[in-house]
């Protein structure tokens, strides 16, 4: 069993609905399951919505986290995605330590990047790998090339799949479903080429 942690120190990164769409991707082609660890519960709620069963989402405080993973490794779960809340150091820790690769959501904006420093400094406390994901790309300009060459200044491997500002993204989680699981447009498009490289990133982690 492979796990993945989103994390991100500053809030409005992206990091639920990019968590939502990997497990998305994922329970495509293996059993996947997502636990929610922040207490906003948005990841579960997603799931009340949801008429499909897969992926499985668990809300739960990080105390029960080796447990919850335990309790999925014996299911046969393969793939497990764990969405963290922001401002936690102690979640952000907790879910580092137990994870195989840690995204970073991080906006192509100066706040955000210097924000994604402090993200940076704890993830690397753990030594579990890590990459930051571009997320709410403008769809033209060099904003976003500029961006990249910021974060890896900072020593660190930025995924080379961008996710762009597009509604697609946002508007079918309200009914439980993922720009995955409809029309074939940009999002779908982005949100495949996003998963594709986490797997294959998992594969070195």
């Amino acid at each position: 069993m492979k796990t993945v942690a989103l994390i991100a120190q500053k809030g409005g990164s992206g990091k639920t609905t990019l968590a939502l769409h990997l497990a998305v991707a994922s329970s495509l082609k293996q059993k996947t399951a997502v636990i929610d660890l922040d207490p906003q519960a948005s990841a579960a709620r997603w799931h009340d919505r949801r008429e499909a069963g897969e992926p499985s989402v668990t809300s739960t405080h990080v105390s029960r986290l080796p447990q919850e993973l335990e309790r999925l490794r014996e299911a046969g779960s393969e793939l497990v995605v764990l969405d963290t809340a922001p401002h936690s150091d102690s979640t952000a820790l907790a879910a580092a330590r137990a994870s195989d690769l840690v995204l970073v959501p991080c906006r192509p904006a100066i706040l955000d990047i210097e924000a994604v420093s402090n993200t940076l400094a704890l993830v690397r406390t753990t030594r579990t790998p890590m990459v930051v994901v571009l997320n709410g790309v403008a769809p033209r300009g060099r904003e976003t090339l500029h961006a990249a060459e910021a974060v890896k200044a900072l020593g660190i491997e930025v995924a080379p799949a961008f996710l762009g500002q597009r509604v697609m993204f946002h508007r079918p989680l309200t009914t439980g479903h993922s720009a995955l699981e409809g029309p074939k447009g940009k999002a779908a498009l982005e949100a495949t080429a996003f998963a594709a490289f986490v797997f294959r990133r998992l594969q070195d982690a």
